[in-house]
């Protein structure tokens, strides 16, 4: 290893960021995230699940990062150019002002998409102002060595199977492992670094002055005209909008996959172990995603991911012995083998860090439900599925009426057993009653009676043994009681009626039990031992699926209010992580995509019922 990358401090000293203080961008195949201190500290090339280049993040003295700020005492200010992906850090100096603007270009030439390049341009303001950066990947998670080579104005970072070129058009200077460079910018002057990954026929290109500007106003005109195609007009338009921008930024471009977040081992609790690594495509919210941006009118999305669907995950040619694997990786793989870097000391020392999910190995019966409603609202909203597809779908179906009666894991991917939890059957329940609407609305060949028998068999069981008279309430594993916040999904999944007694009751059991200030926790781990230690927050996706609830409840009143507070936990940028700390604060996995279409689904069906 070339040394440890001497850790950069933020706001007040500290050694670490925020989860909060970060915005996001990406070229559709990776991210990197910005804290507002101008230090790019997590970024992995070329790929979401790569290994990564930049890990301050996750260890601030061997991750690695691309610091780049103004040299004096600043405050600073992050926002994203309107309607884009295109993000601005704005430094406020008491000689001037400047600007950090990071992109990353989606110009939709196949050769320079290899190239995955990153753009960081400086322009000054107002005023004049110093400024310095510092450049110090740490390839493979800060355990491979490298060297560093520098020629005029283009350094090349060179590890074993790995380069990246940075171009800039001031001066810099090797320091060691790292380059490092100070230039002063005074008004309407500026600088621009670009970072690429080279090799093979991606040869270094240094990046003008004039093409930073004809690549940023390239990329703000790709995403204004992506985010365009939205049939979105409500009240939260910037917030829903800001949502779907993200859930863009989380897909797969080569292959249609949806990430469930970009990041991994961000701690759900500081110096906790709940730490996970989320850079995959599961099942359960990926298919979710596609409902939400059906919702807005993205229907390009929900086809690739579609697609995806087909190549990777349905049984193919009616055949399918076992159960499907809860997530994948961006390219379809199935091996996901989890390993722990010890190197690394976490997110504000929250160890371990970890790569890979064991979960994948998991059995999670919900999924079945998630996938094939997706399928019929992509049939249902965007074009009719093939023959083939119905052939897949039966598949399943045919699969889960034969197992959904066993214990599994659940949503919450407990390490603590398995169970016959309520939101997997109602899941099953899901995945039956959508392939028979299917069925019935276009005439497809199916066991309908076996469906339609199976189908009342699970709804019956929910109703019996789901159901705790003690509690008053729906809970969350057969023949317990214990509060989950996933049976909230009851009523959204057109189970239960969401103005019946018994759903109402279970609704003010949950604001008794879980709901703090319209926030909501999954589940009490005290009473719900899952395996694991120490608390959590509160899940961010639970509280807009209580908003959901409460709307369809005829709540109105309440669920705006719990919306429009929800809304205030959102970072600077309008995104969120999984969890909500009992201080406020971002935690977990980050930004996470699950939460960000579930603001999207609970926005549209608020407005709708404001009217």
């Amino acid at each position: 290893m070339g040394g440890p990358a001497e850790g950069h401090d933020g706001p007040g000293g500290r050694r670490y960021l925020p989860i909060a203080e970060h915005g996001l961008i990406g070229d559709l195949r990776s991210v990197a995230l910005v804290g507002t201190d101008g230090t790019i500290d997590w970024y992995c090339c070329p790929a979401f699940d790569a290994p990564s280049v930049f890990a301050s993040i996750l260890d601030a003295d061997r991750g690695g990062c691309f610091e780049l700020a103004a040299a004096v005492p600043a405050r600073t200010k992050q926002f994203y150019f309107p309607d884009t992906n295109v993000l601005i850090t704005r430094f406020f100096t008491e000689d001037g002002v400047g600007e950090v603007q990071d992109f990353m270009p989606l110009d939709g030439d196949p050769s320079e998409a290899e190239r995955h390049r990153l753009i960081r341009r400086v322009v000054c303001v107002r005023g004049s102002i110093p400024f310095r950066t510092r450049v110090a990947p740490r390839f493979d998670y800060g355990t491979r060595p490298h060297t560093v080579r520098l020629t005029g104005e283009t350094a090349v970072f060179e590890a074993d199977g790995m380069a990246l070129a940075l171009t800039a058009t001031v001066p810099v200077e090797t320091d060691g492992p790292d380059v490092r460079g100070d230039f002063k910018l005074s008004e309407g002057e500026s600088a621009v670094f670009a970072l690429d990954k080279v090799g093979g026929d991606v040869v270094p290109r240094r990046c003008a002055r004039t093409e930073a500007e004809e690549q940023f106003a390239a990329t703000v005109t790709y995403w204004r005209r992506w985010l365009a195609a939205s049939r979105y007009r409500g009240r939260w338009r910037e917030m829903v909008h800001r949502s779907a921008l993200t859930l863009k930024l989380l897909t797969y471009a080569p292959t249609g996959a949806i990430v469930a977040a970009p990041t991994t081992s961000l701690p759900e609790r500081l110096g906790g172990e709940r730490n996970w690594d989320y850079r995959y495509v599961w099942v359960r919210d990926a298919a979710f995603c596609v409902y939400a941006l059906l919702r807005l009118g993205f229907t390009g999305e929900a086809e690739k991911f579609m697609d995806f669907v087909t190549r990777h995950i349905s049984p193919g040619d009616g055949k399918h012995s076992g159960p499907l694997q809860i997530m994948y990786g961006i390219d379809g793989r199935t091996e996901l083998p989890e390993t722990t870097l010890g190197h690394l000391e976490g997110h504000e020392g929250s160890a371990p860090v970890r790569v890979g999910n064991a979960a994948a190995d998991q059995l999670q019966l919900d999924i079945y439900g998630a996938l094939i409603d997706s399928i019929y609202l992509y049939d249902k909203w965007a074009k009719p599925i093939s023959s083939d597809q119905w052939d897949d779908v039966c598949a399943l179906v045919d699969w889960v009426c034969e197992n959904w009666d066993q214990p599994d894991e659940g949503i919450w991917e407990t390490r603590g057993g398995r169970k016959n939890f309520l939101y997997s059957r109602l899941m099953c329940w899901v995945a039956i009653e959508r392939a028979i609407r299917m069925a019935n609305r276009r005439g497809l060949p199916a066991d309908l009676p076996r469906w339609r028998e199976c189908r009342d068999t699970i709804y019956r069981r929910i109703m019996s043994r789901g159901w705790s008279e003690a509690r008053q309430a729906f809970v969350q594993h057969e023949d317990g009681d214990v509060l989950d916040a996933a049976v909230l999904m009851m009523p959204l999944t057109k189970f239960i009626a969401p103005t019946d007694p018994k759903w109402l009751s279970t609704l003010d059991a949950l604001t008794e039990e879980l709901v703090s200030d319209s926030l909501v926790y999954r589940y009490d781990p005290q009473s719900s031992p899952d395996g694991l230690r120490g608390d959590e927050g509160t899940f961010s996706i639970c509280s807009f699926w209580y908003v959901e609830a409460m709307v369809h409840a005829g709540r109105i009143d309440e669920a705006r209010l719990a919306f429009e507070k929800m809304l205030t936990y959102a970072n600077h940028l309008g995104l969120y992580a999984e969890e909500i700390s009992h201080t406020g604060e971002q935690q977990g996995n980050f930004p996470q995509a699950f939460t960000h279409l579930a603001l999207i689904s609970a926005a549209f069906n608020l407005d709708r019922a404001l009217g």
